[in-house]
């Protein structure tokens, strides 16, 4: 299998899922900047809605050169033209990194893929949620086979780069399979620990090589933000 290219230069690492305010954000970001093991930070739209993306990579980059990863919660769910509009302002704000969830099909994701490619801006795909009753054997509106395809059109197009969730060891073992059976060595980046149930080592023996757990919660609802993410990274 080739290589996959590296967002992040680490096989592991910690990544804080930073949806807080702005001044705790800094926070997060002081405190964990020059820990090996904390490897970006994903934000999401509190931050971006709220005080603009300019504005959090500036602060992000008083610390660090870590990449910011923008989760828009969900991308991808717009109409295909929309998507070179979506990428064009990320890249321009200095997002290194954009998290896709194609739930309106493979045209809109074959087509934000590309706009993310054209403008030189690394793309994560995700299909599987971390909670409840979102595909349709639990309750969801999603078919469970179109979960798989979300990752497979992904993979077709070149990404290496993929969400999935912590708490879920069979699926994402699933996940590898397929994408490792169609010459792909998946990078993994997974939410879903510590409040929502996963088991972060558990996770990375079913991930593979590269693996990048994502935790809120877990580093921004600590007394002591340094110390928190001091001890998830020893369990990388």
């Amino acid at each position: 299998m080739k290589a996959p290219k590296r967002l992040i230069n680490r096989d592991r690492s910690i990544i804080p899922a930073c949806d807080v305010p702005l001044d705790l954000f800094e926070k997060i970001v002081k405190e964990t900047a020059d820990i090996d093991g904390i490897g970006g930070y994903k934000v999401g739209f509190v931050l971006g809605l709220t005080y603009g993306l300019p504005k959090i990579v500036e602060i992000t980059r008083r610390y660090t050169d870590k990449p910011v990863i923008y989760d828009h919660q969900k991308a991808c769910t717009d109409i295909p033209d929309t998507g070179v509009k979506f990428v064009k302002t990320c890249k321009d704000a200095g997002i290194d990194s954009i998290i896709l969830f194609p739930q309106s099909g493979p045209v809109t994701e074959k087509a934000w893929i590309k706009a993310s490619q054209d403008e030189g801006m690394a793309v994560i795909v995700g299909g599987l949620m971390s909670h409840d009753g979102y595909v349709k054997s639990e309750g969801g509106y999603l078919a469970d086979e179109s979960i798989m395809e979300m990752y497979m059109v992904a993979a077709e197009l070149g990404v290496t780069d993929f969400v999935v969730p912590g708490n879920k060891p069979a699926d994402i073992k699933r996940i590898r399979s397929n994408l490792e059976n169609n010459g792909v060595t998946p990078i993994f980046y997974s939410p879903g620990f510590l409040a929502q149930k996963g088991d972060i080592k558990e996770a990375q023996d079913v991930g593979g090589k590269y693996w990048h757990s994502i935790v809120g919660r877990g580093i921004y609802q600590s007394d002591d933000i340094k110390d928190a993410a001091l001890k998830l990274t020893k369990l990388l």
